[in-house]
């Protein structure tokens, strides 16, 4: 009887990316069933200690945390993501973690509430790149040749670039050749384009308007306003401005 996999999800989540991306790059069927962050339902806090996507459901057991299941996915399933060698295995599992620090800036960015919090994010993003850049090969990956999960993880950080170059020139990625390589590369590849719906980009454009921060006022021309209202509470489905809602 063949497995069944299913994927908690959520639209906007890059942590659910990875996963997703993951299950394609293995060629494992997979379920999906995306979740509303904002109004969460019983049996899913019921899967998911933390209230947070991904989940992964295995045979009527669940797997909670990106990491948990990137790695449960390794071990099960063929078309290996990690390298083989120990060292080098290991040293990847940092650049993943190095990921989840960009995102978490990433979210800081899109969150900031004034000018020195938003230009702060943005010394330290482009601090962060700067970083790959100098670890980056000839490519077109960041191992070379081979789609790993270093990949997998980077494909959803540059996916926030797509809408954030809609809205201004920010100069993160600025004289970072390497870097904007291996975006090109992630944005072609399949599984990285196809881990979100269509309606992607404006959910994200939605929501970075929603947020009352510096950014949301750079989008829609009126920063002061938008400033001014900053402390007032919000509502999202989607991420706090803490950070990303999942892991």
């Amino acid at each position: 009887m063949k497995m069944t996999l299913h994927l908690m999800s959520h639209a906007l989540c890059p942590y659910v990316q990875r996963a997703a991306i993951s299950l394609t790059e293995k060629g494992v069927d997979f379920e999906r069933t995306t979740i509303d962050l904002a109004n969460k339902p019983d049996w899913f806090l019921a899967i998911s200690p933390l209230g947070k996507t991904p989940v992964l459901t295995v045979k009527g057991q669940s797997i909670f945390e990106s990491a948990a299941i990137l790695e449960y996915l390794e071990e099960t399933q063929t078309a290996p993501l990690h390298p083989a060698d120990p060292m080098t295995r290991a040293q990847h599992r940092g650049w993943i973690e190095f990921g989840s620090a960009t995102l978490n800036d990433i979210a800081g960015f899109y969150a900031a509430k004034n000018a020195a919090a938003f230009a702060g994010k943005i010394t330290s993003l482009s601090a962060k790149f700067s970083r790959l850049e100098g670890q980056l090969g000839n490519g077109p990956y960041f191992a070379g040749d081979k789609f790993t999960l270093v990949d997998a993880v980077f494909g959803p950080v540059f996916r926030y670039f797509d809408t954030f170059d809609r809205i201004g020139d920010f100069g993160i990625l600025s004289g970072k050749e390497k870097v904007k390589t291996w975006r090109k590369a992630l944005a072609e590849r399949p599984s990285v384009r196809d881990a979100v719906s269509q309606s992607y980009p404006e959910l994200l454009w939605t929501f970075l308007l929603n947020r009352r921060s510096h950014l949301s006022g750079l989008m829609t021309g009126n920063r002061e306003a938008v400033e001014k209202t900053s402390a007032a509470p919000t509502s999202s489905g989607y991420f706090p401005a803490t950070g990303p809602s999942s892991a």
